[in-house]
């Protein structure tokens, strides 16, 4: 009798916090090259909790197998207890002996720790400043500016590059691609110019949900030691958490 009314008390905190567990969200994405050939896809399971109405990230898994294969050849794991925009990161290629770890020791660093395929190892401690992105916070950047990027407006960002131990200039802005059709299509660019003569922009799409329907440019998927591929990932949706993705 105790134990229910332990649990009735929990779920009344929870309502009247406007808190709730929700649903998994579950995707997958088909990577193409540009000759249009398969190249590996990707599996996604966000494990998440419903906030006000709005579904919050918390563990989100990638498994990365070969085309029509169960093994994976790669994983990656992001924890967003910290921020939706700034998640912990593990990731492993272990065919090319890659590893790549982004923790925060504290409030105002961020710590990455690469083995590379070269066999060396790497570290960097890289100071928080401004807006800062890491890995697929990019995504969760996307939608809690869902309403300024739908009116044309651009929204300026910095962007970890956990190889180079250093956070780069970039920007959001609605940009339509003839290789898509979606709800909302953005671009991401650097902001300095020198940048943009080296680093192509990134193109994503979105349906009108909030959900990822296109990746377009160098992905985190090597092709050898010294590349990694450029593609157009295609995402499905699986299943759809309880909440709105966007607010």
């Amino acid at each position: 009798m105790k134990m229910m009314r332990k649990s009735a008390l929990a779920l009344l905190l929870l309502a009247a916090t406007g808190t709730c567990y929700g649903k998994t969200f579950e995707f997958s994405g088909e990577a193409r090259g540009t000759n249009g050939k398969v190249l590996y896809t990707e599996y996604h399971r966000v494990e998440g909790e419903c906030t006000q109405g709005k579904f919050r990230p918390l563990d989100h898994r990638v498994d990365y197998r070969q085309p029509e294969q169960d093994d994976r050849f790669a994983d990656k794991v992001l924890r967003y207890q910290r921020s939706p925009l700034q998640p912990e990161v593990d990731f492993n290629q272990p065919r090319f002996d890659e590893a790549l770890r982004i923790s925060y020791p504290g409030e105002d660093i961020i710590e990455v720790d690469w083995q590379t395929p070269a066999g060396e190892t790497r570290a960097f401690n890289v100071p928080l400043a401004g807006r800062a992105v890491v890995d697929a916070g990019f995504d969760n950047l996307v939608r809690q500016n869902w309403s300024a990027l739908q009116s044309g407006r651009s929204v300026e960002f910095r962007f970890l590059g956990p190889t180079r131990g250093e956070l780069y200039g970039f920007m959001l802005e609605p940009n339509d691609h003839p290789d898509m059709e979606a709800h909302l299509e953005v671009a991401i660019r650097p902001t300095s110019m020198l940048l943009r003569f080296l680093v192509d922009p990134i193109q994503l799409g979105y349906n009108d949900r909030g959900a990822l329907t296109d990746y377009l440019g160098l992905t985190n998927i090597r092709k050898n030691p010294d590349a990694n591929y450029l593609a157009h990932i295609r995402y499905q949706v699986a299943n759809y958490p309880e909440c709105e993705l966007t607010p």
